[in-house]
């Protein structure tokens, strides 16, 4: 690598991360102030229906909410800074905590569908563009407009219920390990990583066996939009200049589909990242319907339960990984233009 090109990359890293933080920052403050105004009060939740108002004024003042809004957002902040993502209301465990035991097993469930969609996407994208309006075009624009019609929920409940209540396929939706596996010791928070680490084959293959149909549907989602991106990306390359000289040069069909698939790889892996962005915040609705306990259905329990500190933790987490996906790719997209 070239000194001026190493010098390119790390002026493009120290920018983006000189970015970031007005960013983070305008996401803490538009999380922090929103669920405060939602209407949403915790402390009743927290209170029960039999507690009195001296209880409330108690919890309220224990819990910081009767001083100003703005008061509240500096103190927060600076708990933050300092790594400190406060307890959890409901629960009395510290935020940061859960984030690093939840958060490995929800990465794991949005990687590997997000890399079983990419292998059936972009393969079928790239045949559709090279053959527009044919028969495989045609069916395969019909099932991408139907992956993207069907709801996460339905999709995830359908396959409960055709895979392990009909076919009896499937183990039951209930956990990442069968009720009678031994699990492996917590050594990076992932299941399936935990389990090679150990060399237990047998939680191994229950893990394997519980993630496989939330992966599939994740993955049968995330196709969708995969499939269509690359058509759309796809059939502008081999409508453009270069492409038109490879084949009037008599270049094989395999030489010019990778002609196309390398000037691709760009505007494809920018794509992706967004789809992982996207699935991190969507993963919530598989982990609730299969009880897969991740972040995501923490997260949406905190929601739902009006526990203020896991809300914030759980937004900022998926702030801070988008960003550092979209660095990343954005990276890799630098890497691979030759005119860089």
């Amino acid at each position: 690598m070239s000194a001026t090109r190493r010098s390119r990359i790390i002026r493009f890293l120290l920018v983006r991360l000189v970015v970031s933080i007005p960013v983070i920052l305008g996401i803490v403050f538009l999380t922090f102030m929103l669920i405060r105004i939602g209407g949403q009060d915790p402390v009743a939740m927290i209170a029960g229906p039999v507690a009195d108002s001296a209880m409330l004024s108690a919890i309220r003042t224990q819990l910081q909410l009767d001083q100003p809004l703005l008061k509240q957002f500096f103190n927060y902040v600076l708990l933050v800074v300092q790594g400190d993502l406060g307890v959890s209301w409901q629960g009395g465990i510290p935020v940061l905590s859960e984030i690093k035991q939840l958060f490995p097993s929800t990465l794991e469930l949005v990687f590997l569908s997000v890399g079983l969609a990419a292998l059936i996407g972009v393969p079928i994208g790239m045949r559709s563009a090279f053959k527009p309006n044919g028969w495989f075009d045609q069916l395969t624009r019909f099932g991408s407009l139907a992956g993207f019609s069907m709801p996460t929920y339905w999709l995830g409940l359908m396959a409960i219920f055709v895979f392990f209540y009909l076919l009896r396929w499937a183990p039951a939706p209930m956990g990442r390990l069968g009720v009678d596996v031994v699990t492996p010791a917590v050594v990076t928070g992932s299941v399936l990583i935990d389990c090679l680490l150990e060399g237990n084959w047998n939680a191994l293959g229950s893990a394997l066996s519980h993630l496989a149909l939330p992966v599939m549907c994740f993955a049968l989602l995330a196709a969708a939009p995969i499939i269509k991106q690359t058509r759309a990306i796809m059939i502008e390359i081999a409508g453009s200049d270069y492409v038109r000289y490879a084949r009037a040069n008599g270049f094989s069909k395999k030489t010019i589909e990778n002609i196309a698939l390398r000037n691709a790889a760009g505007p494809l892996l920018t794509f992706l990242g967004s789809e992982l962005t996207s699935l991190l915040a969507a993963a919530a609705l598989i982990e609730y319907i299969f009880s897969l306990s991740g972040l995501g259905q923490w997260g949406l329990n905190a929601i739902l339960l009006g526990d203020f500190a896991v809300v914030q933790g759980y937004v900022l987490t998926l702030a801070l990984c988008s960003m550092l996906i979209f660095m990343v790719i954005d990276l890799m997209v630098l890497l691979l233009e030759p005119r860089n």
